[in-house]
């Protein structure tokens, strides 16, 4: 919901009338305070409310200056193409704003007044199940890092072997040499990988099982453009007792919405992930398994690795999941959509793009060849300069902008802006012009 537009109805105070903020279009209660206090729910900073100054004074106004700034430049004036991140709907940001956010609870019941949060829990869990077809699920991770950390730390002991892409074939660094796996004193091997197809190469894997009988095998990545093989690994895991997961955290919400594929009926035992960014959740991790894997990473998962869960990001979570059991299919299947749109419009405009042979995308991604960019480092300070916000390895993502609304003829647009930006055709303040024109088309989320 656009915040320019929003107003929320508060009581009035006394015979005053309600006052509008200085900076942003929304009511505020009247400066006569009431018995009961200030209504503590959808308040917005301005600079000379003191209802927004907080008690802060000049920091605060400094802080809701800071916001209102980054909300008006990211949410309406750029093109959002970070494949990791997408946008919630009001009503998962009226979770993530409930009194949830302020309570405690353990599972020991040590922290009383959470009579209401089982209810919230067992919500998402049934969620999640139903989601992703598992037997077991939890929600309460704060992140899909903790998910991999689970997953580690629950089936593998030091000086086991596990096998992942490797980051320089796009995958989660996280679980890599330099992650994890060596704070627990694990050997990372990575998958054999086929950059033209930009997928695991399945006969050498079968090899590697066999040869080094790794404890854990961990499909998913970074950057994903195809289904990777899970049937076709599962039966050398199975006898070569190796236990298949997947990190879906790029295409969670792909998997949602019944496309790209299907881990858990394929043949892993896990699939866990990040839920924001194919997903449009809010941050955070879940996990999907079998009850028997799940029963074990139950015991992992608290004390050691969650204590305290947060509430409202799990009931955000879960009201994610109910619109993804209504729209997921009909926004994955656009997104996949525009993901080819963007690629092949891109490419016919003279940019490097990954997979031609292989129709360029099967997920939300579109990969540039950076080794063939003219001056390819600059390339995504040069695309911000245009208000087009990428990451540095430039794996553009159409979630958030399918999320707004758009559709192929939308991608045609965008991918004009940056081939304009990366060939060096024309001027960035043209391109800046047109980025921000298309955005302000598409101020509201979809499929909610």
């Amino acid at each position: 919901m656009r915040s320019g537009k929003a107003q929320v109805k508060t009581r009035s105070t006394g015979g005053s009338e309600p006052k509008r903020c200085h900076v942003l279009p929304v009511v505020h209660a009247a400066r006569r305070p009431s018995r009961r206090g200030l209504d503590i729910h959808n308040q917005t900073l301005c600079e000379r409310c003191s209802q927004c100054r907080g008690g802060g004074g000049r920091l605060t106004t400094q802080l809701g200056r800071a916001l209102e700034k980054h909300e008006r430049w990211r949410a309406y004036q750029c093109l959002n193409l970070i494949a990791s991140e997408n946008v919630t709907s009001p009503a998962v940001r009226r979770m993530l704003g409930s009194d949830l956010g302020h309570r405690y609870t353990a599972q020991d019941r040590f922290y009383l007044g959470s009579k209401f949060t089982d209810e919230v829990e067992e919500t998402a869990s049934q969620l999640v199940r139903e989601v992703f077809g598992s037997e077991w699920a939890d929600a309460t991770l704060h992140s899909g890092h903790l998910a991999d950390m689970t997953l580690l730390s629950a089936f593998a002991k030091r000086g086991d072997r596990i096998v992942t892409v490797g980051s320089n074939d796009g995958g989660y660094f996280g679980i890599g040499d330099v992650g994890y796996p060596r704070i627990l004193g694990l050997e990372t091997l990575h998958f054999p990988f086929d950059r033209d197809r930009w997928n695991i190469q399945i006969d050498k894997t079968f090899e590697l099982i066999r040869r080094e009988h790794p404890r854990i095998v961990v499909l998913g990545a970074s950057f994903i453009l195809f289904p990777h093989p899970v049937e076709a690994l599962a039966k050398a895991c199975l006898e070569n007792n190796a236990l298949l997961a997947y990190d879906g955290s790029h295409v969670l919400g792909l998997i949602a919405g019944g496309l790209f594929q299907q881990p858990l009926k394929e043949g892993a035992r896990i699939l866990l992930g990040s839920t924001h960014k194919s997903l449009f959740g809010p941050q955070g991790g879940v996990i999907a398994a079998f009850s028997e894997e799940g029963e074990t990473m139950k015991q992992t998962i608290f004390p050691a690795l969650r204590d305290n869960a947060h509430w409202n990001r799990i009931a955000a979570v879960a009201q994610a999941l109910i619109e993804t059991k209504k729209f997921g299919k009909q926004y994955a299947r656009q997104v996949i959509r525009n993901s080819r749109a963007l690629a092949e419009a891109l490419d016919e405009s003279g940019v490097p793009i990954r997979c031609r042979e292989c129709g360029y995308t099967a997920s939300h991604q579109v990969l540039l060849e950076m080794e063939r960019l003219r001056d390819g480092e600059n390339v995504p300070d040069r695309l911000q300069e245009a208000n087009v916000i990428v990451d540095r390895g430039i794996r553009l993502g159409t979630n958030e902008m399918t999320r707004r609304g758009m559709q192929e003829k939308d991608m045609n647009e965008v991918a004009g802006i940056i081939s304009g930006v990366v060939l060096g055709k024309g001027n960035l303040h043209h391109a800046k012009k047109r980025a921000m024109r298309l955005a302000s088309k598409f101020p509201r989320v979809q499929y909610a």
